[in-house]
């Protein structure tokens, strides 16, 4: 039974927002720089203290199991529910893995799965126009990665007001939505960083590549990062200059910096793209025992752990967030079991994500998210 009426009058009481993401063919979009990241970068948006905080559920209480590729749930949908799901674009492989994450909830859980994405990449104001046409589609749930965090709530308030629930994944809206999933950017900061640290015995010189400037997800992960550092006395950070996600300026300022900084022992790149120029860059000049790591398991970053030449990834797992949402969204249309908070993390440290030695070839053989669009 669908909670249209009661999403309003919540919604009229409390100013709560919702939607969601369904799978159909994406909307074919012009090539961009993003079809060679993983996941790209989110506009600026309002604090993430003005948002709701990051609510962990066990394990073992989310409504899916395990993690990546073979990530599962038990949750079937009790009617014939439309949930569609708008992407940022269709070129960059992260964004591609989420749809097929939501195409595979509705496969499993026997819903009906709308996917859609700009035609130009990364375009929020024609996710607004998609989110419109899913309004006029009577969608049930719209589930969607924003672009940008102000600009989608046009699109947000309408589905309110027509009583549809809003799910964002990744980047949120500015203003609090029926669930939030995704990574808590955070989060990913602080557990790269205090693998780094661990390993290098809480002593060294680390340089930090960040992502774009202005960027929320980019913002949330270097404070993390920051502040596991700052729990080592003897960890300094020498430099910290944006690469804005891209492999050649993570290339290009890695090689400027270390003629500056030649005592290095450790760079974090603030995606895997980022963390990739520094390898070439720290090969080139011949400093092989510096320690890189990044974000996202992509499969060149997986790669490079695999053969030695960065130290850790992290398995942002857009396939599973894709995933989750759609969990959450059917377990609420099916008798209003409302998630647990307003931004429930997926995945978090207690789901493994780090990829290391130790872990990249269960990753690369069984979990990676790029398995299921390879």
């Amino acid at each position: 039974m669908k909670k249209r009426a009661l999403v309003a009058m919540l919604v009229s009481a409390a100013m709560a927002c919702t939607l969601f993401v369904g799978c159909s063919t994406p909307t074919k979009e012009t090539p961009s720089d993003s079809g060679s990241k993983t996941e790209s970068s989110d506009s600026k948006s309002s604090s993430s203290s003005e948002r709701a905080s990051a609510t962990v559920v066990d394990t073992d209480k989310l409504p899916i199991k395990g993690i990546g590729a073979e990530v599962s749930t038990d949750v079937k949908a009790d009617k014939e529910y439309k949930i569609g799901y708008i992407a940022k674009n269709t070129t960059n492989p992260y964004m591609i893995a989420q749809a097929e994450g939501v195409k595979k909830a509705g496969e499993d859980m026997g819903f009906k799965a709308v996917t859609q994405a700009p035609s130009t990449a990364d375009s929020v104001e024609e996710q607004v126009k998609i989110m419109e046409d899913m309004i006029q589609q009577d969608m049930d749930v719209i589930i969607v990665h924003c672009a940008d965090s102000n600009g989608i709530m046009p699109g947000v308030r309408k589905a309110e007001e027509a009583g549809i629930s809003v799910i964002t994944i990744g980047t949120p809206a500015s203003e609090d939505t029926f669930l939030r999933t995704g990574v808590d950017y955070k989060e990913t900061g602080k557990t790269i960083a205090t693998e780094m640290a661990e390993t290098l015995n809480g002593k060294g010189n680390v340089i930090i590549l960040e992502g774009p400037p202005g960027a929320a997800n980019a913002i949330e992960r270097l404070e993390g990062i920051k502040e596991a550092f700052a729990e080592y006395p003897d960890i300094k950070i020498v430099a910290s200059q944006t690469a804005n996600f891209k492999r050649t300026e993570g290339m290009s300022v890695t090689e400027n910096l270390i003629q500056k900084y030649t005592d290095v022992q450790g760079v974090i790149g603030c995606n895997d793209e980022s963390a990739l120029g520094a390898v070439q860059a720290l090969k080139a000049a011949g400093m092989n025992d510096v320690l890189v790591a990044g974000f996202d398991g992509s499969v060149d970053a997986t790669n490079a752990v695999e053969s030695g030449e960065m130290f850790a990834t992290y398995n942002t797992d857009p396939y599973g967030s894709g995933y989750i949402a759609c969990a959450y969204a059917v377990k609420y249309l099916n008798d209003g079991t409302e998630p647990e908070g307003k931004f429930i993390p997926f995945p978090t440290a207690a789901n493994d994500p780090l990829i290391t030695s130790e872990s990249v070839a269960n990753y690369k053989e069984n979990i990676a998210w790029w398995k299921v669009i390879q």
